[in-house]
């Protein structure tokens, strides 16, 4: 729980009067950079701000910032990290929808990862699944080539599981194939901090970094 609890508060100004949004917004972004998104926080005086993607939060006078997680000690939710789970732009991902598909896991891999290729194989197994898969190829420029290829292919979750499953090989991306989504996923990656592969993500705001079997994914599924 050590993690889950409010890391550090760092004073950003020393007026103690009210702030509107402007102000308070012109504060953050003085210390750490440009605000992405501004809401209330789900706490009274508070708000919460997301800079490059990540989440902070602000007191509405000002003058502290709050680095660390939220949580709501009734549930024991980690609202931060759900709030980050939600923002994930899924659009970007090759979504594969399997049974009900009402289970939703997320995940950053690369192509030429061994270890993916053992998930891939894993999550073909599990039943009533979304998996949201972020290509993120780090590992090599032939890396990038397979996403490449997988990103502009016309069933991209096909590609993806001939690829990582079955082992068969992409065709090569047309040269006229947009792969903005593709770059976005990879910044995506980077913001969030990902260093290796596979990482995955759960609902309730778990990450998990590396590898993790079909058993242990169901286990997630079935506390939530």
């Amino acid at each position: 729980m050590k993690n889950l609890i409010v890391a550090a508060s760092l004073i950003l100004a020393s007026t103690a009067v009210l702030a509107d949004e402007a102000d308070v917004k012109k504060a953050v972004e003085g210390k750490v950079g440009k605000i992405e998104k501004m809401v209330k926080a789900p706490i009274a005086g508070m708000w919460e701000v997301t800079v490059d993607g990540q989440i902070f939060y602000a007191d509405d006078k000002g003058t502290h910032l709050i680095f660390g997680n939220l949580l709501e000690l009734k549930s024991g939710k980690n609202l931060t990290a759900e709030r980050q789970f939600n923002s994930l732009p899924l659009e970007l991902a090759v979504k594969q929808v399997r049974g009900s598909g009402k289970n939703v896991v997320v995940t950053f891999e690369d192509p030429n990862c061994g270890y993916c290729k053992k998930l891939a194989k894993d999550l073909v197994k599990v039943k009533d699944v979304t998996v949201y898969t972020f290509l993120f190829p780090i590992l090599s420029d032939d890396s990038y080539d397979k996403s490449k290829a997988i990103w502009c292919a016309a069933d991209k979750a096909k590609a993806w599981n001939d690829w990582m499953v079955s082992g068969a090989t992409p065709p090569a991306a047309a040269a006229k194939c947009d792969t903005a989504g593709l770059e976005k996923s990879m910044q995506l990656g980077r913001k969030l901090r990902i260093n290796g592969t596979p990482a995955i993500f759960f609902p309730s705001g778990e990450r998990v970094g590396g590898y993790i079997p079909a058993a242990e994914i169901e286990k997630r599924f079935a506390g939530s």
